[in-house]
């Protein structure tokens, strides 16, 4: 008990002392205003990459769809609060997205989830087209192929911050509980956890909910933050970029996910000074750490500050 009490408090200790260096530093000028953006752009790429580890790294399953669910955030956001230009609004227009992207995910979860590998890759694209062509032909709603423009700035690093964290939390605990020890069966065995009594079926449909629910809410924090929306923002590709941050950070760790999001933000920051050069530079990294790091950064391990404190037990014995 003491152990699990003196986790948690170093946990703590070490969000409140990152938020109090970032605070610092904005404060005295260290990080500036294009410096908080692509902060704020990796957060939210860290959002939306711990989603895609949870489906591909944690139950098994290969989703191309994260972008579409994704847009559904980003537009709930953008139209709810053209009515409503509060921050009840755009909370608001965060739950409705969650809301519609969960029930997305369970609709075309149940018949896409039970195909396996390149399959359900491919379902899963279809569904993040199907809700992209939706957008753009739903007329003065979503203002066609044209997008949303004049979004207020609702998002903040802080904010961005406060979900990085919450997210990351729910979802360990989610991995920790007795339904992630079936999801993780899953992943290792689908025929043996059917035969250990798993539901598999709703088991993936509601991890895959989960991760199209943090999907959604990248998406709103996405939208408060650029301030326009358009649907050519959400095609496959940007599905893909999350999906490499993933894997380079390690399939099963969502640790290794957000050292990933850091280090492939940070890159980026570096190399826009040599924009023709970007691509090549990026692409050539992300091959070395393959070769040399195939499980990726991490590969399945967990910063788990427990450990330290049963070897400092174990020593004192």
């Amino acid at each position: 008990m003491k152990k699990n009490i003196k986790s948690i408090l170093s946990w703590l200790a070490l969000i409140g002392v990152t938020f109090v260096l970032l605070s610092v530093f904005v404060s005295t000028g260290i990080l500036r205003v294009y410096h908080i953006q692509i902060l704020m752009g990796i957060g939210i790429s860290m959002i939306m990459a711990m989603g895609t580890n949870l489906v591909l790294g944690f139950s098994g399953q290969f989703p191309l769809g994260q972008a579409g669910f994704m847009a559904i955030g980003a537009y709930a956001t953008a139209i709810v609060t053209k009515s409503n230009p509060t921050y009840a609004g755009f909370y608001l227009s965060m739950l409705v997205g969650m809301v519609v992207a969960g029930l997305v995910a369970v609709i075309v979860g149940f018949p896409t989830l039970r195909l396996k590998g390149d399959y359900l890759a491919i379902a899963t694209l279809g569904v993040a087209e199907i809700i992209r062509i939706a957008i753009v032909n739903s007329g003065d709603l979503t203002n066609g192929a044209a997008g949303l423009t004049g979004i207020l700035p609702f998002t903040s690093w802080q904010l961005v911050f406060v979900f990085v964290v919450v997210i990351a939390l729910l979802m360990m605990n989610y991995i920790r509980s007795s339904v992630g020890r079936q999801v993780l069966s899953v992943r290792e065995d689908e025929i043996a956890a059917e035969a250990m009594g798993v539901n598999t079926t709703k088991i993936k449909v509601m991890t895959f909910a989960f991760a199209a629910m943090t999907a959604s809410i990248a998406g709103s924090l996405y939208v408060g933050y650029i301030g326009t929306v358009v649907p050519k923002d959400f095609t496959i590709m940007r599905s893909i970029d999350y999906l490499i941050i993933a894997v380079l950070g390690g399939l099963g760790s969502m640790t290794g996910t957000i050292v990933a999001a850091v280090v492939l933000g940070v890159l980026n920051m570096f190399l826009q000074n040599v924009s023709e050069l970007r691509m090549i530079i990026y692409s050539l990294a992300l091959i070395l750490v393959m070769v040399f790091r195939p499980s990726g950064l991490l590969g399945t391990k967990e910063l788990i500050l427990s450990k330290l404190f049963s070897k400092k037990v174990k020593e004192g014995k």
